[in-house]
């Protein structure tokens, strides 16, 4: 399958390299130079505007697989839209809000446009080597796709999850959870910090990465930190979000569903801005291990 990808940052590299590796064509799009740069050292496919990347046979069902900040979407649409034909793809494997996802969903409908809202887990390794895709959408337009979805994912990594909108929602679930399972870490190093003893860290999490209840792919990217730095000395203990913890409170709050461990972690963050403590240090450490996110290094 022929996939144009918009959004060349290091999640778009990574599933590019994914579909290649798989005997999927891929032609990229940045609006940025450098990111187009970066994608062609790789060997990989790059235009520079966006009707080169729609530049096809009239018969071919072009599929557009954007991978860009939630904010941004709506202003590629609206470029797209004018050069896209009837009956073409449109995937937005980003972290947008579901509700705006359905209304994206319609939007391009009502041109005849189909729509998959992607929710996508793994970080950047993930998306290189085997992601975890949530897709929600029409099941037919997703059924046409499931081919080169199971491809990039890992076994049994991929799941039609329902509706438009469904998987943007179960995606922001995802993230809400992920939340609360690093907070509850966090404060387990938190603790043991402040112990009288004097810990290992990369030994326990190695340990605790190899047959412990709490074994996780979190609890092996904190192992990955404190292999590169032991007490986090580097690091400032202050933990951005994205927004997708606040959509999930919100929907809560809606459906009267009771969500404490997952609204205290929220609020962790936004104590982080203040309060460099070394439990915010290990939540930050683990999101630059699995997606390259920014951390705050001291100066």
């Amino acid at each position: 399958m022929k996939i144009r990808l918009i959004g060349l940052g290091k999640m778009g590299r990574s599933i590019a390299l994914n579909l290649k590796d798989h005997n999927h064509e891929v032609l990229g799009y940045d609006i940025k130079e450098s990111a187009r740069d970066k994608f062609a050292e790789l060997k990989l496919d790059v235009v520079h505007d966006l009707p080169s990347l729609l530049k096809r046979d009239e018969k071919e069902r072009a599929v557009v697989l954007l991978f860009v900040p939630n904010e941004a979407v709506d202003s590629v649409l609206e470029k797209l839209i004018p050069i896209l034909n009837k009956d073409d793809i449109v995937i937005d494997g980003g972290n947008s809000n579901f509700n705006i996802s359905i209304k994206r969903y319609h939007l391009l409908k009502g041109k005849g446009i189909d729509f998959v809202d992607l929710g996508t887990s793994g970080g950047i390794s993930g998306a290189r080597y085997g992601v975890c895709l949530m897709a929600g959408g029409s099941k037919e337009v997703v059924t046409y796709l499931e081919p080169m979805f199971k491809d990039i994912s890992q076994e049994n990594g991929y799941a039609y999850v329902g509706k438009p909108g469904a998987g943007h929602f179960v995606k922001m679930v995802h993230i809400g959870i992920e939340y609360g399972m690093m907070q509850a870490i966090s404060e387990g190093f938190s603790l043991l910090e402040a112990s009288p003893f004097e810990l290992d860290y990369e030994e326990i999490s190695r340990a605790w990465s190899n047959g412990s209840l709490i074994e996780s792919a979190l609890i092996k990217h904190a192992h990955n930190a404190f292999a590169k730095d032991s007490h986090l000395n580097d690091l400032e203990g202050k933990i951005d979000d994205t927004g997708e913890g606040m959509w999930m409170i919100e929907e809560a709050l809606k459906y009267k569903v009771s969500l404490p461990v997952i609204t205290q972690s929220l609020y962790a963050r936004y104590k982080s801005k203040d309060n460099r403590l070394f439990g915010e240090k290990v939540v930050a450490a683990m999101r630059k291990e699995f997606g390259g996110h920014a951390v705050y290094r001291k100066k």
